[in-house]
């Protein structure tokens, strides 16, 4: 079984993705870090953010893995090295979307994550999973929320990864580049973030993890029973 979930950035697709994942026993994947390594690989190598070409060299040639963390959650290997934090950081929020727009990045990073996935029972976060990557994906999920609920919420990861003090935490710059983010993912000519016709829409504004986790495994539930 597929499960796509996808929404906006700060819409808590990861938290409830792993969480269904983990609670079903499915393979979770997180195709946005996917497109951040590439983001990060760029950054570190000087690339220009305009050169589509180098881009996308890099997407088609990286060498990425999820591997199981000690705490039940995922570590994210580029080349063997765990990139896991450094994919969020300020510089690559910033260069993400710019990157994930190329074409042959998006072309590359599908055919992995299809690879990634094989036969296995997935639940996979991102923002074309419904329409590009899995579209005949038994469940899809478009998952949202306030930009402002959002904002706050990356605040508050961010201040548990990096500190209070670290700019990450800064709710009114989140916010912003929430908002842009929106933008650019909404507006890009190739796999815009839209949610698939047949996608169940959730609004998390006034929910909790769980109470989302809950409504996304009764989607299963519905799936399962129809294909039994």
């Amino acid at each position: 079984m597929k499960v796509a979930i996808d929404g906006p950035a700060g819409a808590g697709k990861s938290t409830v993705a792993k969480a269904v994942a983990q609670g079903r026993g499915f393979v979770y994947l997180d195709t946005g870090a996917m497109y951040r390594c590439v983001a990060l690989l760029a950054l570190e190598g000087d690339v220009d953010l305009a050169d589509e070409a180098a881009l996308a060299a890099i997407a088609e040639s990286i060498e990425l893995a999820f591997v199981p963390a000690a705490d039940g959650g995922q570590r994210v290997l580029v080349g063997g090295r765990d990139v896991t934090s450094e994919i969020r950081t300020p510089r690559v929020d910033a260069a993400v979307s710019s990157v994930s727009s190329v074409p042959a990045v998006r072309t590359s990073m599908v055919e992995l994550q299809r690879k990634l996935a094989g036969g296995a029972d997935v639940v996979a976060e991102g923002r074309d999973i419904g329409t590009v990557v899995f579209p005949d994906a038994e469940v899809k999920v478009f998952l949202t929320a306030d930009a402002h609920a959002r904002a706050h919420r990356r605040s508050v990861q961010n201040t548990q990864r990096f500190g209070a003090d670290a700019e990450q935490a800064c709710e009114e710059d989140i916010y912003r580049r929430i908002v842009e983010r929106d933008r650019a993912d909404s507006t890009r000519a190739t796999a815009p973030l839209v949610a698939a016709e047949d996608a169940v829409h959730i609004d998390s504004s006034s929910l909790g993890v769980a109470e989302v986790v809950r409504l996304v495994e009764d989607l299963i539930d519905a799936a399962q029973a129809q294909e039994a």
